[in-house]
């Protein structure tokens, strides 16, 4: 497969991803708006902080590695080996579960059963829910190889719609069932996903017709099972070693992502009420980044691991593909630099009359808003970086994971350190500011991987970072007229001013949107190119 058509599948991949989630998550956010009404900041804090932590933890520590590993397969992958590897992330979650559960249970504070009942359940529950999902890698990683384009954002859409109904639906009707509603819908959203999968690939693999158009690695579903041959190995021992060494990688990379909740978790720093609010702006800040970043990191992650060859110098890439390769990433640079510049000037003004509509005063008043404005920054970083690494580890050697996870490690540490030192200054608003520090270190340490990369070549995909200074200018008026009009009309002074405030910041951002369409053009062309791309990939599959 050509570099061009692999790039035309990860734009259409991206592209449909982006538009589904969108249309989803808009549904997502509208049952979970309708459902803060009724809880408390206390269940809240446990259940997304506390139990989620539990849950995420666990898929993370067991699939993150596997993941990275075995979609770095090139054309002479042998995917009886690839799956036999990718279904011992169910016994490595069995353990994650059950260890992590123990420490749930036994080692930290247990909360009141008055004020949240059925604790214990839901982690039991919330483990099982991790290990059933497991059960469904074989079928991503194989649907996510083929660059199966709507199977990914359909089933866990659907499933995440599915549970916050059923979640909305116990709260409204059985509010005293306590953590036994969050539970059970965790439960329900990992089940669904699985079967979704289980469904597709089995009605899929039964049709003829639609096999020979697939060319998948298999032909039945049961070859989708571990296998067992005496002609060759069980698992391709060059993955497990790579496996492993991302799993070292996934290890401290998990501390850097999740830090803050373990530390709530673990020090106690911030009660249960105070952790349910920061958790609710955390994923109220962080719902751009998953729906626009995350699709295209994933997506154009298999790209560059499609194109470049892990182990090999730069100078020995296939040119056209290295040539590829670098246009891409300038241009997937400016534009999360353009989305999250943009997301930091106009975020700034509408914090506080965003958590206001999504939450009402038990999120508009105190730390709420200051926590988005931090946030919002956070969001520019996360952006930059999705991309930076999403090269970085499709390019580098076993080697330099290695190395990358010394980096890694004491980026960890930094991280705890400086997070307790900011908490205890500014409190919450400490846990984004040095989640921005790390960001911004992981960042330079991507930047000077890709300046490396591309070093002897005449190739600048780094200047996808540079923005012309007409553009930067209009981004420090809007963000000046934005700041004015929110102290003016927002947000006490009713809804005829607030919707005045949206129609200013409307115009601003129509206004920044129109001078970056003039300024960069080659941005322009490159996202008007990959979109004709998808739509002609979309016609021929």
């Amino acid at each position: 497969m050509g570099s061009q058509e692999v790039l035309g599948q990860a734009a259409r991949l991206a592209s449909s991803g982006l538009l589904m989630q969108v249309l989803f998550r808009l549904i997502t956010f509208v049952l979970n708006a309708f459902i803060l009404r009724f809880l408390s900041k206390e269940i809240v804090g446990v259940v997304n902080v506390r139990l989620t932590l539990l849950y995420s933890t666990t898929i993370f520590l067991a699939r993150e590695a596997f993941r990275r590993a075995c979609l770095s397969g090139g054309a002479q992958q042998d995917w009886s080996q690839t799956l036999n590897l990718v279904w011992l992330t169910v016994p490595l979650g069995v353990f994650w579960s059950l260890f992590l559960g123990w420490v749930w249970l036994q080692l930290l504070e247990v909360p009141d059963p008055d004020v949240i009942p059925h604790y214990r359940t839901g982690v039991v529950l919330f483990g099982l829910s991790a290990v059933v999902e497991l059960l469904g890698e074989p079928f991503w990683v194989l649907a996510q190889a083929h660059m199966f384009i709507k199977l990914k954002v359909i089933t866990e859409s659907l499933s995440v719609i599915l549970k916050s109904v059923l979640t909305a639906f116990l709260v409204l009707w059985v509010p005293h069932w306590g953590l036994y509603i969050f539970s059970l819908a965790q439960l329900f959203y990992t089940t669904i996903l699985v079967l979704c999968y289980v469904i597709y690939f089995t009605k899929l693999l039964s049709s003829p017709e639609s096999t020979k158009q697939q060319t998948l690695p298999v032909s039945r579903i049961t070859d989708l099972l571990p296998s067992i041959t005496r002609s060759r190995n069980f698992v391709n021992w060059k993955e497990a070693k790579l496996t492993w060494s991302f799993f070292k990688q996934s290890f401290l990379k998990q501390i850097l992502t999740e830090g803050e909740r373990y530390m709530m978790t673990f020090l106690n720093i911030l009660n249960f009420g105070d952790q349910g609010v920061y958790d609710i702006v955390n994923n109220l800040g962080s719902l751009v980044a998953r729906l626009i970043f995350q699709p295209i990191e994933e997506s154009f992650y298999i790209f560059f691991a499609k194109v470049l060859e892990r182990e090999k110098h730069a100078t020995l890439q296939k040119q056209e593909d290295f040539a590829v390769a670098a246009m891409v990433l300038e241009s997937l640079l400016k534009l999360a630099l353009l989305a999250g510049l943009t997301i930091t000037v106009f975020g700034f003004a509408y914090s506080q009359l965003a958590l206001d509509i999504y939450g009402g005063a038990m999120l508009s008043s105190g730390s709420g808003p200051v926590l988005l404005r931090s946030y919002c920054l956070y969001v520019l970083l996360l952006a930059i970086n999705g991309v930076t690494e999403c090269f970085t580890f499709a390019a580098m050697s076993k080697e330099e994971v290695d190395r990358y996870n010394v980096t890694m490690l004491a980026l960890s540490s930094s991280f705890l350190v400086l997070s307790c030192i900011l908490t205890h200054w500014c409190g919450s608003v400490g846990f984004i500011l040095a989640n921005c520090f790390n960001m911004g270190i992981r960042i330079t340490q991507s930047l000077f991987f890709i300046h490396r990369y591309y070093r002897e070549s005449p190739y600048r995909p780094l200047a996808g970072l540079y923005l012309s200074p007409v553009l930067l200018g209009v981004f420090a008026l809007s963000g000046g007229i934005t700041g004015v009009s929110e102290v003016l009309l927002c947000c006490e002074q009713g809804w005829p001013a607030r919707l005045a405030h949206v129609a200013v910041g409307a115009f601003c951002l129509g206004m920044t949107l129109g001078i970056a369409c003039l300024t960069e053009t080659k941005l322009v062309h490159f996202l008007r190119t990959q979109l004709g791309m998808s739509r002609l990939t979309d016609k021929t599959t």
